[in-house]
């Protein structure tokens, strides 16, 4: 390319981004405020700046040209110049280089030098660019569209899952193509995993306060481009994209799902006081909720500095814009969207109507996948479990609490543990909603994993850097005995039981079951709850030390998670109130006390109780003839209980099929008679079916 010589035309406006055609480049990008954007045109490796071109043309609010000769691969970056009036809101600079707020593919990496914070010196030198990018070659195979009646979720990290994994080849692990690898696919598949959730992949910032501890912004909560993966998870970072979206591909013929979550809530400039790297420069009215007292303050409903604010049509466009991206170009099933009830604030509060909503849900592309919401957001009534649209999923906390409550043994919780078994329908059970929308999880990436949960009381954070002052400290955990690892056998006994009691509850529960990666084997993080800036052994998943009681634990899940695939009444999106009889007149759904008969609104009021069955009855759900019923005890006492059977017209007997206190012991082969009388073990769960 000859930059001496180059020229520029109007293009059009049409396509946000840089998009190569047979003749060169079309460049288009929104500034409402601008008053002049210019395009700088750097070599290949970002470097050096070779050409810099003012783009010719406005329409609307889009600035826009075309410059003939230019092809795929070209590195580039803008500069804005416009009023610099923080009260009025405008912070442009033309000393800054800034990102495409498109951009389909990033060059380089962030150094935090006071080029960031002093207004007055050029940054180009010390901050990302954008790539031109051509299309991607090979088609994605179909999305699998699994059900979510029968979608197991599994929650991980893209590098943290496989970086420590020896069974991967060593130069994959830590990668897309590592988390591809045949070893990783055949361990999903064995598990019965049929979806897998990804911590944040689109191209992240590393927070310049953690850079100066040493640490690193793992998780990727810290977006800097909505349209770009992240390189650092390439094998061949010179080909993320082409990686990316093999891994897809292969994930697809072995029939898993690939789900990520997106953080559309803030981009990764900070607050007031943080750096100028692209939505800032472009036009910092437009693109971020201004605090309607003082315009040069963000409003934080994020915690994160600033928020994005999707009440804007622009802004919502680009969202929409970035979700179709990842779908069409790379075969993306669905989303999980952290913080999502600031997508629904229109323009402060939130509103389950929303424009953002009603646009998703009209798209003909977006309304076809997984929506999930993470329904909380730390804003003023952010607290939004229950309150999205009808379509979405919502992860359920009111189930990780609850179920966390009960087992750590506290009092007056068995009303809670029996509205979280059965879908959460105080929530969920209106509009048309099924008991698939609860999201049910006991552990995520956020928080204790399932082993700390049951080793720890307390949280040891002190390794972020912030005298532990980070992360929840309301766990509901109990370290069962002593802080910490121990040897001690009948601790370590107990342990294993309460996670199979979790694990247990969870995937005997009506909603959509989700497992946090290592959770099946007893991966640790040594009690941190916020393991976020961890990119070190203490965050990543330990594949080689796995104890024989985590070897156990798997095989235990995998027997769960066919246990729940084998027996409909389990994945029913009905919700069960215990009002639809079968023939006999026995009901969908029975509680059922230590007595063996029917609970009673006096028997829910004993606080001191921790021990009640269920009766999920196939035949009244299905409304059939005849039926499978499953009697699922729960004890969370410290000590033993007996549990009579109940005795239900056209009832066969109570076989025993399932027992996490025995975990390896077969099924029975001989039914107990109706009426009989179990000896539940202390801190079990016992299920029991039979024919009707």
């Amino acid at each position: 390319m000859d930059y001496k010589n180059i020229s520029v035309e109007t293009g059009t406006p049409d396509t946000l981004g840089a998009t190569a055609d047979a003749r060169g480049v079309n460049f288009a990008i929104y500034s409402k405020h601008a008053a002049r954007v210019d395009l700088c045109l750097f070599d290949d490796d970002g470097k050096t700046e070779v050409a810099r071109i003012t783009l010719p043309a406005k329409t609307g609010d889009v600035w826009h040209g075309h410059v003939p000769g230019l092809k795929a691969g070209q590195v580039y970056g803008y500069r804005v110049d416009g009023p610099y009036e923080p009260q009025n809101g405008h912070r442009f600079n033309p000393q800054k280089l800034v990102l495409d707020a498109y951009a389909k593919e990033i060059v380089g990496e962030i150094a935090w030098t006071d080029a960031h914070s002093n207004p007055a010196k050029d940054n180009a030198a010390d901050t990302v660019k954008a790539r031109v990018t051509a299309p991607l070659q090979s088609p994605v195979a179909p999305m699998p569209k699994t059900p979510m009646a029968d979608s197991v979720i599994y929650e991980l990290h893209p590098k943290g899952y496989t970086v420590a994994n020896s069974k991967i080849p060593k130069d994959l692990r830590g990668t897309y193509a590592g988390l591809a690898s045949q070893a990783s696919l055949d361990y999903l598949k064995d598990l019965g995993i049929t979806a897998v959730e990804l911590l944040p992949v689109h191209a992240k910032v590393n927070d310049s306060w953690l850079a100066k501890l040493g640490l690193k912004n793992f998780w990727g909560y810290n977006t800097l481009s909505f349209f770009a993966p992240e390189p650092e998870y390439a094998a061949d970072k010179a080909n993320a994209r082409q990686e990316f979206r093999d891994m897809v591909d292969k994930f697809h013929k072995a029939g898993i799902e690939v789900i990520l979550d997106v953080v559309y809530n803030h981009a990764a400039e900070g607050n007031e006081n943080g750096p100028t790297l692209c939505f800032r420069g472009i036009d910092n009215a437009t693109y971020y909720k201004l605090d309607p007292n003082d315009k040069g303050k963000y409003v934080n409903d994020t915690g994160c500095g600033n928020t994005v604010d999707t009440a804007k049509p622009v802004v919502r466009q680009m969202v929409l814009d970035s979700l179709r991206h990842w779908v069409q170009e790379y075969g993306i099933d669905g989303f999980r969207f952290d913080l999502a009830p600031v997508l629904g604030r229109d323009p402060y509060a939130f509103d389950r109507n929303a424009a953002f909503f009603k646009e998703l849900e009209a798209d003909p592309v977006l309304s076809k996948v997984k929506l999930i919401a993470e329904p909380w957001d730390p804003g003023m009534g952010g607290y939004q479990v229950g309150n999205f649209p009808a379509k979405w999923q919502e992860w359920n906390d009111k189930f990780r609490d609850d179920l966390r409550k009960f087992w750590k043994g506290t009092t007056d919780t068995l009303r809670l543990l029996a509205t979280r078994l059965t879908g959460s329908a105080p929530e969920f059970d209106r509009d048309g909603r099924s008991a698939h929308t609860s999201v049910n999880f006991i552990a995520c990436h956020d928080g204790m994993t399932l082993h700390d949960l049951v080793s720890h009381s307390y949280k040891k954070n002190l390794a972020n850097g912030e005298d532990n002052r980070d992360g929840s400290n309301d766990n509901y955990s109990a370290n069962n005995g002593i802080e910490g690892e121990t040897k001690d056998p009948a601790i370590i006994a107990q342990r294993e039981q309460q996670k199979r009691n979790l694990l247990t509850s969870l995937f005997l529960s009506q909603g959509t079951p989700m497992l946090l990666a290592g959770d099946e084997h007893g991966n640790s993080q040594k009690g941190n709850n916020n393991a976020y800036s961890q990119d070190n052994p203490l965050g990543w998943l330990d594949w080689d030390d796995i104890t024989a009681e985590g070897q156990k634990l798997t095989a235990f899940v995998k027997k769960l998670i066919t246990f729940r695939k084998d027996h409909d009444v389990l994945r029913s999106g009905q919700f069960m109130h215990g009002k639809i009889k079968d023939r006999h007149g026995v009901k969908d759904l029975t509680w059922i006390n230590a007595s063996g008969r029917e609970q009673t609104d006096a028997n829910w009021a004993q606080t001191e109780d921790k021990c009640i069955g269920a009766v999920f009855n196939a035949a009244a759900v299905k409304k059939v003839k005849g039926g499978e019923r499953l009697l699922t005890v729960f004890n969370a006492h410290s000590g033993d209980v007996d549990f009579k059977l109940p005795q239900l017209k056209g009832g066969s007997g109570w076989t025993r099929v399932l027992d996490t206190a025995n975990p390896e012991s077969p099924a029975a082969t001989t039914p107990l008679a109706d009426g009989s009388t179990y000896r539940m073990p202390a801190r079990s769960v016992v299920v029991f079916t039979q024919n009707s």
